[in-house]
C-alpha cells in the first residue's frame, strides 16, 4: 500500500492542505491591503504613521459626489468616498487600498438599528484616518469629529441642494438635535408627512450625507491650512461626569417622533 494510500498519512495530507489554503487565503488578504499597512507603519515598524498625505478639495464637488454616491453604498460609506475616491486620484495610497464599500453597514444608524447617523460616523473616520487617531497625539481629528456631530445636531438639514436632484419635489428641513439616525430621520419624517421607504426620505438622507461631506471638507482644509479652530462646545463628561448626549428624554420620554404610516 502506497503512503497516499494511508488513510493516516491521507488525514495528515488534508489538514496540511487546510492549514496551507488559510495561509494562503490570509496572505491575499494582506497582500490586498499592503499599500495600507505600508503606508501606516512607521520605520521601525512600531507606531502607526500620521497624518495621511492630504490635498484641499472642492466642497461642492464633494457634496455631488456624496450624493450620488448614497443611491450605491449609502450615507457612511457615501462620505467616506466622496473624499477618499477624490484623494485616490491627487495621492494614491493609502487611499487606493482603503476598503470603502465595506462600510455600508453604517446605513441606518449601522444596519438599520437607528444609531449615529452614518454620515456622522462616515465623517469621524474620514477626520481620524487623514488627522490621525486621539490615541496618536492627533487631536484635531477627535476635534473635528466631535464638531462635526454638535453641527449635525444643531443645523437645519438637507443644507445641500443637487443640481439635478432624483426626487423634484421640495424637501422639508428639520432640526434634529441629535447625532442620532433614528431621531434626525424620525423628526423628517414626522414634520414631512413621508415614511421611511418612501423615495423623499431617501433623497432627503442622500442630502444630508451630501450636507455632511460638504462640511466636512471645509474644516479639513482649514486643517491643512493649520487655521483649524475647533467651534465644539459638547462638553457633558466635563458638566455632568457621563458621556453622553444630554437631550435623554426625547427617547426616554414622550416626545419620540411618531413616523407616518
Amino acid at each position: 500500500m502506497h503512503d497516499h494510500d494511508n488513510p493516516k498519512n491521507s488525514g495528515i495530507s488534508r489538514r496540511q492542505m487546510l492549514i496551507a489554503g488559510g495561509a494562503m487565503a490570509a496572505g491575499a488578504a494582506l497582500s490586498h491591503f499592503g499599500g495600507l499597512v505600508k503606508h501606516s507603519l512607521a520605520k521601525d515598524g512600531s507606531t502607526e504613521k500620521w497624518p495621511w498625505p492630504y490635498e484641499k478639495l472642492d466642497p461642492a464637488a464633494t457634496a455631488a459626489i456624496a450624493y450620488e454616491e448614497w443611491y450605491r453604498v449609502y450615507c457612511g460609506a457615501a462620505v467616506i468616498n466622496s473624499v477618499f475616491s477624490q484623494l485616490r486620484e491627487k495621492v494614491g495610497e493609502p487611499y487606493l487600498s482603503f476598503p470603502v464599500d465595506s462600510f455600508v453597514f453604517l446605513e441606518g444608524g449601522m444596519t438599520g438599528w437607528g444609531m449615529t447617523c452614518g454620515s456622522n460616523a462616515g465623517a469621524a473616520i474620514v477626520a481620524n484616518c487623514i488627522i490621525g487617531p486621539r490615541t496618536a497625539g492627533a487631536h484635531e481629528g477627535h476635534l473635528i469629529t466631535t464638531e462635526l456631530f454638535e453641527w449635525y445636531s444643531d443645523a437645519m438639514l438637507p443644507i445641500y441642494k443637487p443640481e439635478t436632484p432624483k426626487v423634484t419635489v421640495d424637501i422639508v428641513q428639520t432640526n434634529s438635535a441629535s447625532p442620532l439616525c433614528h431621531l434626525s430621520v424620525g423628526r423628517w419624517m414626522e414634520k414631512s408627512g413621508y415614511p421611511i421607504t418612501s423615495a423623499e426620505r431617501k433623497d432627503r438622507c442622500a442630502r444630508v450625507a451630501a450636507s455632511v461631506a460638504y462640511h466636512l471638507v471645509e474644516l479639513l482644509n482649514q486643517w491643512h491650512d493649520g487655521t483649524y479652530q475647533s467651534a465644539g462646545t459638547h462638553s457633558p463628561v466635563k458638566e455632568f461626569g457621563i458621556t453622553a448626549q444630554m437631550n435623554c428624554m426625547d427617547c426616554h420620554g414622550g416626545d419620540v417622533p411618531e413616523p407616518p404610516l
